[in-house]
């Protein structure tokens, strides 16, 4: 840690001394400060830091990008300031002051969401890889047979094997993996109930129960559309009114409403019910409404909002200008990554697959992520030799064309702009072809390179041709921005701003 004893001192410095620190914690690869005046930091002295790698801001905490060895860093940091540091969750509350209501509103939704995606990314992988072996017919495998007889489409077109048709084992493996997706997105209520209780500090296990009786076996299955419609659905009678017994398996909206409402309640019924009878009657009186409400009130208007919802985003992405919605999504992806307004797509994608089974907005996620990624490549490839950009560069390259843009954002695109803008370019195009395509995925998936595993077979050729325009395009502006200067920082005598470490 002797290493870090220097960059220490001088990144205490530079933030502005231990009395301008409110809050300090890390994670995987970055300090975390909540600052009481953030202008006080001068972030260019700080990114001449030799350990620092760059500097962001988000959600109301000052960011410090330090790297694998952040852990080193904060010790040896903690011991010079003598600053204890804090819990990421108290970090995250202290930081909420330096930021406006719209921020705050989306940081809560973040904070619901961000818990569960690595196991929706899961689902997602899950899911594409059951539909490449019981969906795609490979030539390879033979023509299917019928009754003996060769198989053929009603256009004549011979059928052609899948994988699980062949290989009882893959078949075996293809059954079994519909365990776990099941589990994540039939049963996905439990998991948004028991987020917002844990985001809003109430009793969690009843988040769960919540969840749990909104996705029971007791009650008829979401995904049963056509009885619902119909009307055979069993109900439970109270003599003088009937309440349909209908669940909500993957519905994103209904189970947000529930879980807002029983965390409400249950920190009312905190407040005016005596403590010595408390552990009794708050989790009663908490629970038994809000399931009540949830099926008579809240699942009914949030399914309909829901429906709404998706229909409208369906439509622009359907409709006869969605070539117009994909530029436009695909262009301003990028800019709501860094607000942090993207958080809320995760609840739209999970409701399209609710509502459609497929979801046609996730793949220009993936796309945009991707352009960002190829931003950067062309920044290494203008500045090849510079050793000390590239400690940034290549991680933050790998980071984003696997899902997380974050790095390639913050510590490469938006400091030198003009990627940035190439990005949003490249993924507005590809956004647009996409779209054009009807390129859709299974559910979301790996915003990256391997989103592909995702997509919706059938579509693959879209994707590709998508994810082409997504590479090219970024790399190729940006090399044209810095040779032509545009959008490019220069000095007084015109030329290029040097590079780091030349």
């Amino acid at each position: 840690m002797a290493d870090f004893k220097q960059d220490s001192k001088e990144l205490l410095d530079a933030i502005g001394g231990k009395d301008n620190v409110n809050a300090v914690t890390h994670c995987a690869t970055r300090m975390r400060f909540v600052l009481d005046d953030p202008s006080i930091a001068n972030k260019e002295r700080i990114e001449e830091i030799p350990s620092v790698k760059g500097t962001f801001t988000q959600a109301g905490q000052f960011q410090v990008i330090i790297g694998n060895r952040v852990a080193d860093f904060y010790n040896e940091f903690s011991e010079i300031s003598g600053l204890e540091g804090v819990s990421k969750d108290d970090v995250k509350s202290a930081g909420k002051q330096n930021m406006n209501s719209l921020q705050r509103v989306m940081a809560a939704l973040a904070e619901i969401f961000t818990p569960l995606i690595p196991a929706i990314i899961i689902g997602g992988l899950i899911l594409g890889f059951r539909n490449v072996l019981e969906q795609v017919q490979f030539a390879a495998l033979g023509q299917a047979m019928v009754d003996g007889q060769a198989a053929f489409t009603t256009a004549g077109e011979p059928i052609y094997n899948t994988i699980v048709d062949v290989s009882q084992f893959w078949s075996g493996v293809n059954a079994f993996l519909w365990l776990p997706g099941e589990a994540i997105f039939h049963f996905l209520p439990v998991g948004i109930t028991w987020s917002v209780t844990r985001k809003m500090g109430t009793t969690q296990i009843l988040g769960i129960v919540l969840g749990i009786t909104l996705v029971s076996p007791q009650l008829m299955n979401a995904y049963g559309v056509t009885d619902i419609l119909a009307g055979d659905v069993n109900q439970w009678d109270f003599g003088f009114f009937q309440l349909d017994m209908i669940g909500y398996q993957a519905q994103v909206i209904p189970a947000m409403l529930a879980g807002f409402l029983l965390v409400y309640l249950e920190k009312w019924l905190r407040r005016v019910i005596p403590e010595a009878i408390s552990m009794i009657f708050v989790p009663l009186f908490a629970l038994i409404p809000t399931v009540f409400v949830a099926h008579a009130i809240i699942g009914p208007i949030g399914w309909q909002l829901g429906i709404w919802l998706s229909q409208v985003v369906q439509w622009g992405l359907t409709g006869t200008f969605n070539w117009v919605f994909g530029f436009v999504f695909g262009g301003l992806y990028a800019p709501l990554v860094i607000t942090g307004l993207h958080h809320m797509t995760n609840a739209i994608d999970l409701q399209l697959v609710a509502e459609y089974e497929q979801t046609i907005l996730w793949p220009m996620i993936a796309l945009s992520n991707i352009a960002q990624g190829s931003a950067v490549l062309g920044i290494i490839w203008m500045h090849r030799g510079n050793d000390k950009e590239q400690q940034i560069s290549i991680p933050a390259m790998i980071s984003a064309y696997l899902g997380v843009t974050e790095p390639a954002l913050f510590g490469i695109n938006i400091k030198f702009v003009y990627p940035f803008v190439a990005g949003m370019i490249g993924s507005a195009f590809a956004g647009m072809t996409s779209v054009a395509l009807n390129v859709a995925s299974f559910n979301i998936g790996v915003g990256g390179l391997p989103g592909i595993l995702s997509i919706i077979p059938e579509f693959w050729i879209g994707f590709l041709i998508s994810m082409a325009i997504a590479i090219a395009v970024p790399f190729i502006l940006v090399i044209i921005f810095e040779k032509k200067g545009i959008m490019t920082k220069w000095e007084n005598d015109h030329l290029p701003i040097p590079k780091l470490g030349n």
